[in-house]
């Protein structure tokens, strides 16, 4: 009997195509997406998802997540900003959503031996222990977003996509007469629609606001801003401080609504201490040499890291700029890439 799998469904052309590669893989493929909110942008989202299962000719399902969605994501992105943090909504999504009422619904209610979605990750076993590797599109390093996901669910989570190119896939979407073969690229932030921006979205949620701008290092009132909540670490362009030359946010004071702002060599740390870390499975030594990022979008650097029971201490080669509370700090192994675990800041 051949093996079950769930393929979570966005519309787009990766889990298309990836429900497409294991249907042709000989597995039996069930298709299914989640309603996040009660937006027509989201009901979209779940008419394209069947659009596809039908082309597919596959079942579909539709899961009404949007409660968990309002707290588990939304409501933490709001809480983060107006705690002076910037969130990471996307890890939460895949947490509490995907790998979360998605997986549990895919397993108890669908009976899959497996889920499988679009992410450009690779998935490889030894000695009974689960690891995440980089996909073969060096452009899409999606193992920081998945670094909350343990043993047993990466075990029966399926990577289809990890040996492709993301030009590939959209080929072979095209060559299958996929519907979403012309679809875009989704948005970092799915609940925050063009021309809508996070800024203008807090400013709806958060009412104006006087407060100061201060210099860090002297302490001096720069000026004043509408809301602390409309800046974020390393910020530079839209500040509108008259400086010599250019000044970044360095800090940011949510409780008396005030930014700090520094110069450059002002950003820099060399040191970063995490609790709560997730490790993707067990390490036993107490130091390790490791591959280290703390935002999305960066290369990875070099660091030592410290292990303790309670906290991990990461002692960056060369000092790394703007380490923002609420993002995630990812640890990768040195020699092959693939995922150590990570912690928010």
């Amino acid at each position: 009997m051949n093996k079950k799998v769930a393929v979570a469904l966005s519309g787009g052309v990766d889990s298309s195509v990836t429900a497409l590669l294991l249907k042709q893989q000989g597995f039996e493929v069930i298709g299914f997406t989640a309603r996040t909110t009660n937006s027509k942008e989201a009901i979209e989202v779940v008419n394209k998802a069947q659009t596809v299962a039908q082309k597919l000719e596959i079942p579909f399902y539709e899961l009404d997540v949007t409660k968990s969605f309002k707290e588990k994501v939304i409501d933490y992105f709001e809480d983060s900003y107006k705690k002076g943090k910037t969130p990471n909504p996307c890890i939460m999504c895949n947490k509490y959503i995907k790998w979360g009422q998605l997986y549990d619904y895919a397993m108890n209610e669908l009976n899959a031996d497996y889920i499988a979605t679009g992410h450009y990750a690779n998935i490889k076993e030894s000695n009974g222990i689960y690891k995440l590797y980089p996909a073969s599109d060096e452009h899409k390093d999606q193992l920081y977003f998945l670094f909350l996901l343990n043993q047993e669910q990466l075990k029966r989570t399926l990577f289809p996509l990890s040996k492709y190119k993301k030009e590939d896939v959209k080929k072979i979407a095209i060559e299958n007469d996929l519907p979403s073969k012309s679809s875009k690229e989704s948005q970092d932030i799915c609940f925050i629609k063009h021309p809508m921006t996070t800024k203008k979205y807090l400013n709806n949620i958060l009412e104006s606001k006087k407060g100061f701008f201060i210099e860090q290092s002297t302490g001096r009132k720069l000026g004043e801003h509408n809301g602390y909540w409309q800046y974020t670490i390393g910020q530079r362009k839209g500040i509108g401080l008259a400086a010599p030359e250019a000044l970044y946010v360095t800090k940011i004071d949510a409780i008396n609504n005030t930014v700090y702002v520094g110069y450059k060599n002002e950003l820099f740390s060399d040191v970063l201490i995490l609790r709560n870390f997730n490790w993707s499975y067990p390490i036993q030594d107490k130091e390790i040499y490791t591959d280290v990022k703390i935002r999305y979008n960066m290369k990875a650097v070099p660091a030592k890291i410290n292990i303790d029971k309670d906290k991990i201490t990461v002692k960056f080669e060369t000092p790394v700029s703007a380490i923002a509370k609420g993002q995630a700090c990812v640890l990768y192994d040195k020699n092959d890439g693939h995922l150590l675990g990570g912690a928010f800041i």
